[in-house]
């Protein structure tokens, strides 16, 4: 992958670099504010590009704003977003224009290299990826709306794997069960959410949707 850091912390933005460095990865630009990271992906057109919301000046949404720029103007370029805390406002908003080929990890996650560099890859390839303190946030009274009554609860389980960007192979080994199982469950939910028959890859967008924003 081509890779765009966006992280104020030095220490922080050179172990990541240096990290993906050592698994092959190609780390285009290191950068510590917004409009250096508007630029650094003007130039290098990178494949995804890791953003910490909160940089420099004021040091409230300035990420976050550069990557919503970014998705508008470089719609090619994946945007995983980094923040000490769960944002929940932050990561609406950064949903709002569609969830292919975004992130939102917990910066605790790096300690997970394998994990980390997994989501990095999903949201490359224009995938989703969400730290599951996030979707358990984001959904919040989800699970009690009037939409979702109909799931039982290990649809509603699938479901919120399907929210952090995992495929049916994943769900499966989370829950320690059949691929086949998982596909039934996933089914069951495009039916009981009354998702209309087409491509399975834009209906699990539609029902990831759906749950996020019940």
């Amino acid at each position: 992958m081509r890779v765009v850091i966006a992280e104020d912390a030095a220490v922080l933005r050179e172990l990541l670099a240096q990290m993906l460095v050592e698994r092959g990865h190609e780390v285009c630009a290191a950068v510590g504010d917004a409009d250096a990271l508007r630029a650094a992906v003007a130039e290098h057109r990178p494949d995804v590009t890791v953003v910490d919301i909160r940089m420099p000046p004021s040091h409230t949404d300035e990420g976050l704003r550069a990557a919503i720029d970014i998705r508008r103007d470089h719609p090619g370029t994946g945007v995983l977003l980094f923040s000490q805390y769960v944002e929940t406002k932050y990561a609406t908003r950064l949903l709002a224009a569609g969830s292919a080929g975004v992130g939102y990890l917990l910066k605790d996650r790096v300690a997970n290299i394998a994990e980390f560099t997994d989501a990095l890859a999903r949201v490359a390839g224009g995938g989703t990826a969400l730290d599951p303190e996030v979707v358990t946030q984001l959904a919040g009274a989800s699970s009690r709306a009037a939409e979702l009554a109909p799931l039982t609860a290990r649809e509603r389980q699938v479901l919120s794997l399907m929210a952090e960007g995992r495929s049916n192979a994943a769900i499966a080994q989370a829950l320690v069960v059949s691929a086949g199982t998982v596909e039934k469950h996933v089914a069951a939910v495009f039916d009981k959410l009354g998702l209309p028959a087409s491509h399975d890859a834009n209906r699990r967008v539609l029902a990831v949707l759906r749950y996020l924003r019940s």
